[in-house]
């Protein structure tokens, strides 16, 4: 996994692109909160980062996704 300890992940949006999202490792799985977007939209994400499918994230995050 890359990035910082694992902080960061990107996630795959419906349309091919891929955003940055910080992963607060204290919070549940399923809690929104543990899910923060931070980063910018990128067609490629780094090679070393673990990617997540939009559908692995809960729905109020998906909604973030799309808004930057």
């Amino acid at each position: 996994m890359g990035g910082k300890h694992g902080k960061y992940v990107y996630v795959r949006r419906e349309d091919g692109l891929y955003v940055k999202v910080r992963v607060l490792k204290s919070r549940e799985e399923k809690d929104p909160s543990r899910y923060v977007v931070v980063g910018p939209v990128v067609r490629a994400p780094p090679i070393t980062y673990e990617v997540l499918d939009e559908e692995e994230v809960p729905s109020e995050v998906r909604e973030q996704l799309y808004s930057i």
